[in-house]
């Protein structure tokens, strides 16, 4: 086989898990070929470099052989080449280090951190000052005539 489709190709690889996650990333625009962005039906040939955008780093392979058929993770050194440049993985891994969870701000559960800012928000120190003594004794009502 000469020729094969890049969707096709990028679920055969494993660089996805399934088909329809390949021809998504081509149709988000996430892979592309010498700066263009490839559409799911493109066809590549041997020799192509191909970057695959996955945040935060953008991997680069070069395709050995055309396949359209999936292959065991044994079988991958004979289909690509990872050409990832190292910057990338120094990106990947102060990124790492960094502890930055990708997830949009205000979705989801809060953090820890979040619910202690929460609680403090809501009860704040002052509070725990003030004395609320409401208690009137008998017969000292306040009928608002004076």
């Amino acid at each position: 086989m000469n020729e094969a489709r890049i969707d096709k190709w990028l679920w055969a690889a494993r660089i996805f898990k399934t088909s329809s996650m390949a021809a998504a990333a081509c149709k988000k625009g996430q892979v592309s070929m010498q700066g263009m962005q490839l559409k799911p039906s493109r066809t590549i040939k041997a020799g192509d470099v191909v970057e695959v955008r996955k945040p935060p780093i953008t991997y680069s392979f070069k395709i050995k052989q055309t396949i359209e058929k999936r292959v065991g993770a044994k079988l991958l050194p004979e289909v690509l080449e990872n050409v990832t440049p190292p910057e990338q993985y120094e990106l990947l891994e102060m990124n790492r280090l960094s502890g930055f969870v990708n997830r949009a701000r205000g979705t989801g559960r809060p953090t820890k951190k979040d619910r202690r800012d929460l609680d403090e928000f809501q009860t704040p120190e002052y509070m725990d000052d003030l004395l609320f003594d409401f208690d009137m004794e008998d017969g000292e009502e306040d009928d608002g005539e004076d």
